[in-house]
């Protein structure tokens, strides 16, 4: 077994290594004490260490960029000319472009202290009068979402920090109260809320705690639902609606690390697996003065139940709930009076598979008296004005094509924006169309704009910060127009970044479809080498992900993914990737959600039937040097075509992979399963274990062992799967790594080292030729 690929030498190589070592210094002495300057390396030619060590291709960006109030405005931090090694918050004027200082570092050093206050988040009183600060950031699973907060009052130049004696970056999701004269936050799982001005601190819960979670989430709400700040001021600042989350009874995993010191250290994370019990899950309303909660009425067990956002209507009187029954394929809109907690269903969107969350927070529309639904009820995705109580409910957009998602309301003048790509999924662009369902859409990208665009819209609907890309190309940075529908001026085009780019020997790429039979065709990508001939041979690399949780097939930068693809075409190998069945491709709701209990049986069968049709349809391509890989989702993809597909793929790389469907999170996996206890088979069928000895070409498993979100337990079981069918493989740990595996030095470079290293020497770029080096 290959139990220690980073050593990247086997035994033999290693004595045949140090024969060429010996006669290389034997050459020297010949040759006296002359010295040859080594060639100069070829600009044109990428390698890992070019890619991963360093910035040479990092691009520019637009750091800190924030819409001002009237909408006319922006800021954005730029380097301090006060306060060398700081930044000013900056003022830009979007008619003139013309910039001021909105906030010099130096108001930021507090009282005491030499050194300001580095932001890393802020916000505006309603009132303009005071400033929130963000700062001393750290992690809680994925975000930097603890911290110090202070706050600042321009005028005075009085600094304030929040939070009494509470210990060092504990406080959570900071806001100001309607009128600007209190905040509240959650330290330590409960609720407070705090006088500016006198500093009188009043405590709302009591009974925060590991496992009981108010005003946050647990691990898993977290992850799957993205509910992190999970509190809301009332409008009339009396009150605060929150969701608490109880796991007691979740059973820990325990994550071990073995690198910070003599003995390990422990990290305790209750957390459900497929099948068991969930946090029980419910929403408050407590009086800002203090008191005992309200909770809502909510239907159901609140263990087998998920509450997914909470919104208050506009009078303060009622609190508007989403809520999912366990599979996930309920979704009710609830409305619970904020005084008895009673609570009545609004609206209800069923499904024979799941149901998306699609808007997290409501949108609410004329004063109030309507919101925004979307649904693919029609089996298209698709944007609706719903009345207030449920009753009456009008289409936004319309037709055969999804809305991808809502970006802004313009109601003045009557407008949804939103982002669609009828024609080609791979693609997003900025369309709009009237919020009383009248006309057509309208396309607001100008059609020169071809690629993946982004909008960031101003308040006042009239501007945009446009970001612009396509495969190949970085991301540029423009004021956009809305009412003229195109660019004002460039902010950052990336020029220098480009012209590397552009210095670099490519070879051809394309995006195509592929048909894989019964009426299906799927959108893929390829890249081939530089000075591609076709009467050659070439091997591939398919890179996959075929989950619903992400698409590979866009037509974006990519970043450091593109270049590591094009250095392995400018080593000789073809680049291809394809978005199956199941991957959220804006393709209608059949495309989208046929991959219900078949995960890890359709997906892999749409991933091999199209690398058999790409293959037959290019003569060029080698049929017995196939590989594929992945990360997270697209190692698990890596596992299913090895084990599934053993005469198709020759060659795996599976990087944190979640090897059994039962060993991975309740929410993200009963969406797409359902319940264990229902289906056992799928989840058995579903699982690349199962499947471990087909296994015969040549396998690379990478894992963090820190992995706080699939597991490390999980490779562990399929490396016992494939011992016990005999099964020689390849094994990489990164101790105490997250699911990104990108901590610590040199962490990055060393795996895309070792991914590059193993398909160079298992998949040679010449049936015949040597490993290259």
């Amino acid at each position: 077994m290959k139990t220690y690929p980073d050593r990247g030498i086997a035994l033999s190589r290693l004595f045949a290594f140090r024969l060429f070592v010996l006669a290389g210094l034997l050459l020297c002495q010949i040759a006296g004490a002359a010295q040859t300057a080594a060639p100069a390396a070829d600009p044109s030619r990428l390698t890992v260490e070019r890619i991963f060590g360093g910035r040479e291709f990092q691009p520019s960006g637009f750091g800190g960029f924030r819409w001002l109030k009237e909408g006319n405005t922006y800021a954005r931090f730029e380097p301090s000319a006060a306060v060398k090694g700081s930044q000013d918050l900056v003022r830009y004027q979007i008619e003139t472009n013309a910039r001021d200082v909105l906030l010099s570092a130096d108001k930021l050093i507090p009282k005491g202290g030499t050194t300001p206050l580095a932001i890393q988040g802020y916000d505006w009183s309603t009132d303009g009068n005071r400033i929130l600060i963000y700062t001393n950031s750290q992690k809680v699973w994925r975000l930097n979402t603890r911290g110090d907060y202070w706050v600042l009052e321009p005028a005075t130049g009085k600094l304030t920090k929040l939070g009494g004696d509470a210990k060092p970056a504990t406080l959570m999701f900071a806001k100001f109260s309607p009128d600007g004269s209190r905040v509240g936050y959650v330290r330590e799982n409960d609720l407070y809320v705090e006088n500016i001005e006198t500093g009188k601190i009043m405590r709302l819960t009591s009974n925060g705690s590991p496992t009981m979670v108010n005003g946050t989430s647990d691990w898993v709400n977290e992850e799957e639902f993205n509910l992190r700040d999970c509190w809301r001021w009332s409008p009339d600042g009396k009150s605060i609606a929150f969701l608490q989350f109880d796991a007691s009874g979740i059973e820990d995993f325990i994550l071990l690390d073995n690198t910070q010191g003599l003995y390990p250290k422990l990290t305790r994370i209750p957390y459900p697996k497929t099948g068991t019990q969930n946090a029980a899950v419910r929403a408050g309303v407590i009086s800002t003065d203090g008191g005992e909660p309200r909770w809502m009425q909510t239907p159901g067990d609140p263990r087998n139940t998920y509450i997914v956002s909470v919104d208050w209507t506009k009078d303060s009187n009622s609190v508007y709930l989403q809520h999912f029954n366990r599979l996930q394929n309920t979704l009710q809109l609830l409305a619970a009076d904020a005084k008895t907690g009673t609570v009545r269903n609004v609206l209800t969107d069923k499904d024979d598979t799941w149901i998306d969350l699609e808007l997290p927070n409501l949108v609410w529309l004329d004063s109030g008296k309507r919101f925004l639904w979307v649904s693919d009820r029609t089996g298209w995705r698709h944007a609706y004005s719903v009345s207030a109580d449920g009753k009456d409910i009008r289409p936004v957009t319309k037709g055969n094509f999804d809305m991808i998602s809502v970006q802004a309301v313009d109601e003045p003048n009557g407008w949804l924006y939103f982002f669609a790509s009828p024609d080609n999924a791979a693609q997003r662009y900025l369309y709009r169309a009237k919020l009383d369902g009248s006309g057509t859409e309208e396309r607001v990208t100008p059609a020169s704009e071809k690629g993946w665009t982004g909008y960031n819209i101003s308040p006042n609907r009239r501007w945009a910060i446009q970001t612009s890309s396509s495969f190949g190309k970085p991301t540029k940075f423009s004021l956009f127009d809305l009412n003229s529908r195109s660019v004002v001026r460039t902010i950052v085009d990336n020029a220098a970044l480009q012209a590397k780019l552009d210095a670099l020997q490519k070879g051809p790429h394309e995006f195509f479809r592929v048909d894989v039979g019964e009426g299906v065709s799927l959108d893929a990508w390829m890249m081939k080498p530089p000075n591609f001939d076709p009467t050659k041979k070439y091997p591939i690399l398919f890179y996959a992900y075929t989950e619903p949780a992400g698409q590979t097939v866009l037509d974006s930068w990519q970043g450091p993914n593109y270049l590591w693809f094009l250095m392995l075409t400018q080593q000789g190998y073809i680049v291809a990737s394809v978005d199956n069945r199941g991957t959220p491709s804006p393709k209608g709701r059949v495309f989208r959600k046929s991959i219900y209990k078949k995960l890890g049986t359709l997906n892999p069968q749409d991933q091999a039937n199209a690398a058999k049709a790409i293959i037959a349809k290019n003569s060029f391509i080698d049929p017995s040097r196939v590989a594929i890989w992945g990360w997270s989702g697209g190692g698990v993809a890596t596992l299913n075509a090895m084990f599934r597909y053993p005469d198709i793929y020759k060659v795996g790389m599976a990087v944190a992979p979640a090897p059994d469907m039962r060993y991975y999170d309740t929410i993200y996996t009963e969406r797409y399963m359902g319940l264990p206890k229902d289906d056992p088979e799928a989840y058995k069928t579903a699982s690349p274990t199962t499947f471990a000895k087909n296994l015969k070409g040549d396998l690379l498993i990478v894992h963090g062992t820190g992995d706080d979100n699939v597991h490390y337990q999980q490779t562990e079981y399929l490396i016992d799967a494939l011992v016990a069918a005999n099964k020689p493989f390849t094994m990489m740990a990164y101790p105490n790594r997250t699911h990104s595996i990108s901590e610590g030095e040199g962490t990055t470079l060393h795996l895309f080292s070792l991914l590059t290293r193993y398909l160079n020497e298992h998949l040679p770029i010449s049936a015949t030729a040597p490993d290259v080096p």
